[in-house]
């Protein structure tokens, strides 16, 4: 899993670069739209809800943003878009796998964009199903560990609430991951124990991953970040494999 906890550290770095630009508010703001649309503007009784809100407060979204989202999906003649919900699949350089999520009102010129980005990027994207097949979908629950908090007992305590695995990755959090139908269930035990919760999301798990040659490892983070700058893409998963230092160009380096 070194591989992609190296990938998970990187995302997180680059997702703190995003909201000083401001493009993560946009992506957040979709998304709590579209949570509370469909399950409802309680985030108790909406664990979708409650994930994006719990996001939205970690890139310091205003309280009034997240309030004004909530209410122009859920109030009736809002005229709020409605966004549908897609999965892209495709190969970078090296053949590292990549997945793509999105949230559109536009299916064309997502797909175009997206299709383009690929193709300029040194990679191509494949039919539905074509890399699919090698992620499962999990939970994933990032803790920032106090100084008198141990990942051993952090681990402990996540595999007693029922979570899957567990990892200590370079910048000193700790990342569980469960399976998804779990993920509320360990988040809430684990903030009960007084773990301190950085985030928690659904996230795609390679099965294996792949070590890309020389230089093309740069060449699919270039992809990824191309790809997340699009307005409607939500979220890239790739299973690179990074053992050596790269970076990408928000600045961002490992």
């Amino acid at each position: 899993m070194s591989g992609h906890s190296k990938w998970a550290t990187i995302r997180r770095k680059k997702e703190a670069t995003d909201a000083k630009r401001g493009q993560l508010f946009t992506k957040v703001s979709r998304e709590i739209s579209v949570a509370a649309r469909q399950g409802g503007p309680d985030p108790e009784a909406n664990f979708r809800l409650r994930l994006a809100i719990q996001k939205a407060r970690g890139v310091n979204m205003p309280a009034d943003n997240i309030k004004r989202a909530v209410e122009k999906a859920t109030s009736e003649g809002a005229g709020a878009a409605n966004f549908e919900e897609i999965v892209y699949e495709g190969f970078g350089p090296g053949g590292a796998a990549v997945i793509v999520e999105a949230l559109t009102d536009n299916r064309n010129r997502t797909v175009a964009e997206v299709r383009n980005v690929f193709n300029r990027s040194g990679g191509r994207m494949g039919e539905t199903g074509s890399v699919g097949w090698m992620f499962d979908e999990r939970g994933l629950i990032v803790i920032e560990p106090t100084k008198d908090q141990s990942p051993d007992d952090i681990a402990l305590a996540a595999i007693e609430a029922g979570a899957e695995d567990v990892n200590e990755v370079e910048d000193g959090s700790v990342e569980v991951y469960t399976q998804l139908h779990d993920l509320k269930a360990v988040q809430d035990a684990l903030a009960a124990e007084g773990y301190s919760i950085a985030s928690a999301e659904k996230t795609y798990m390679p099965k294996t991953t792949v070590e890309p040659a020389d230089g093309e490892a740069d060449g699919v983070l270039r992809l990824v970040d191309k790809l997340e700058d699009l307005d409607d893409v939500q979220g890239v998963y790739t299973n690179l494999e990074i053992n050596e230092p790269v970076s990408v160009n928000t600045g961002v380096s490992v």
